[in-house]
């Protein structure tokens, strides 16, 4: 089950109910992107076509980058609070033709440390206008989700019509 989650309101927008041979991210070709918003999601959603088009549309995304990401350091933030937890903000380019094609502008790469789980967390993000902590916050927002992952693991759903 993948859902779309109106933060204003916790309200679903969009529930897609598919089978587990079904991969995350092809759960972001069902969802029109809408101009100012901004899409909250786990790694599993990575797919840099996909992000392109939420960024083609004039919406936004943060999601955590893969261990795997190569990319170049275009620019990189030194004003920053790391009493925060934040520790990198950088503007980068993908490296990997194959993903440079998909994702051909400029990212953002903001690194912020979980003092509660000691766990660094990478953020990948198109918005430049967020400060490096709104894009850390805005990410603990998915959390709101896990209902949805209760619902999954409690509830029998079934995908047969």
């Amino acid at each position: 089950m993948h859902a779309l989650l109106n933060l204003r309101g916790s309200i679903p927008e969009f529930i897609l109910i598919i089978d587990g041979k079904y991969h995350d991210s092809n759960a972001l070709d069902m969802i029109i992107p809408q101009p100012g918003a901004i899409y909250l999601m786990d790694m599993a959603y990575l797919d840099h076509e996909a992000l392109f088009r939420i960024n083609q549309a004039g919406a936004f995304f943060v999601t955590r980058a893969k261990s795997s990401l190569r990319c170049e350091i275009v620019e990189q933030n030194f004003n920053m609070d790391r009493d925060t937890g934040l520790s990198t903000d950088r503007t980068i380019m993908l490296v990997v033709p194959r993903s440079r094609k998909l994702y051909p502008e400029k990212l953002r790469l903001v690194e912020f440390y979980d003092n509660q789980n000691d766990e660094l967390i990478v953020f990948l993000t198109n918005s430049f206008e967020l400060t490096p902590l709104e894009v850390a916050n805005l990410y603990k927002n998915c959390w709101q989700i896990e209902v949805f992952k209760w619902i999954k693991q409690n509830l029998v759903i079934n995908t047969d019509s």
